[in-house]
C-alpha cells in the first residue's frame, strides 16, 4: 500500500512539473491571431464600437472599460468581482505604455466616478475623453493582456483544485487549447466570467468561472468536439449561476445574451480570416 501511495505521489509530482513547464512556454500565437481574438472580444463586449469602450451598465456597481469591459470599482463601492482594469493598467505600465497622467498613480486609484448616475452626468469630463483615447490606442495591448490572463489561469486553478481532480482540469484545458479557436474560447470566457477561484465569485457555493466549466466537461470519448463540449458546459454553468443568484439581481435578463456568446465559440470558422 505504501509503495502504491508513493507511486501516485511521484506521478502527481511529475505531472505538475510537466504542467509548470508547459505553462512557462506560454500559448504560442502570432500577433495576427492575438489581434483576431481581441477583435472578437471587442465585438462580444462592445459590438465593435468605440463608444462602448467606457460604459456603466444599469444594475452594476462598477464601470466597464476597454475591449474586454474590464471592471473598475469606485472607492465607495467595492464589488465581489475581480477588478481587472487595474490589472490591465499594471500590465500596460510594465509594457512601457504611457498612461494618462491623472491615472498614473501608485497605487492605481479607484474609479473617480462614484455611481452610474455620477458617470452619466460627467460625460464632458476631460478625464473621460482622455481615458477613451487611451483605450482606443491600446486595443492591441488589451488583446495581449486577455491572452496573458488565460496563460496565467491554469496554475491558479490547479492550486485551488483537489489533487484527484487536477489531471482532468489540465487535460481539458489543453484539449480545448489545442486549436486556435479553442484558445479564443478559453480566453474570451476568462475575460467574460473569470477563472472561478475567488471565494466571493459564487452563489450558494457554486461558481461559474473557467474552472467550473472545465470541471463540467465530459471526457473526449463521450464528447470528441472539445470546443463544442466547452460551450455546452459553459451554458450549464451560467444557467446554474442564474438559478442560484439573489432574486434582487434579476440575472435571468442577461442569460440569453450570455448563452449567445458561448454558443458563438462553435460558430467562428466563417470569421477566421487572418491577414499574413
Amino acid at each position: 500500500m505504501l509503495k502504491i501511495r508513493f507511486q501516485i505521489a511521484l506521478f502527481l509530482a511529475l505531472f505538475l512539473a510537466f504542467l509548470a513547464e508547459a505553462a512557462a512556454q506560454g500559448i504560442l500565437l502570432s500577433p495576427q491571431e492575438v489581434n483576431w481574438i481581441g477583435e472578437r472580444v471587442f465585438e462580444n463586449e462592445c459590438a465593435s464600437k468605440d463608444e462602448n469602450l467606457i460604459v456603466w451598465n444599469e444594475g452594476e456597481n462598477f464601470m466597464s472599460l476597454g475591449i474586454g469591459h474590464f471592471i473598475w470599482h469606485p472607492a465607495n463601492g467595492k464589488d465581489s468581482f475581480e477588478e481587472s482594469f487595474v490589472k490591465f493598467l499594471e500590465y500596460a505600465k510594465t509594457s512601457g505604455e504611457k498612461i494618462p497622467h491623472w491615472l498614473d498613480t501608485t497605487p492605481f486609484s479607484a474609479c473617480p466616478w462614484s455611481s452610474r448616475e455620477h458617470f452619466l452626468s460627467a460625460q464632458s469630463d476631460s478625464r473621460l475623453m482622455e481615458l477613451k483615447d487611451f483605450l482606443i490606442k491600446t486595443k492591441p495591448l488589451q488583446a495581449t493582456f486577455i491572452v496573458r490572463r488565460l496563460e496565467e489561469s491554469l496554475p491558479f486553478m490547479l492550486e485551488k483544485t483537489p489533487e484527484v481532480a487536477r489531471e482532468k482540469i489540465a487535460s481539458q484545458f489543453y484539449r480545448v487549447a489545442s486549436t486556435f479557436l479553442g484558445v479564443y474560447a478559453l480566453a474570451d470566457y476568462v475575460n467574460f466570467k473569470g477563472i472561478g477561484i475567488a471565494p466571493s465569485e459564487n452563489y450558494q457555493g457554486k461558481g461559474w468561472g473557467l474552472l467550473q466549466v472545465l470541471e463540467g466537461m465530459r471526457e473526449e470519448n463521450g464528447a470528441p468536439d472539445a470546443v463544442g463540449e466547452f460551450s455546452r458546459s459553459a451554458n450549464a454553468a451560467l444557467e446554474d449561476r442564474v438559478k442560484n443568484s439573489p432574486s434582487g439581481r434579476n440575472e435571468q435578463k442577461w442569460l440569453s445574451g450570455w448563452q449567445k456568446r458561448v454558443n458563438s465559440y462553435i460558430k467562428q470558422e466563417g470569421k477566421l480570416c487572418l491577414q499574413e
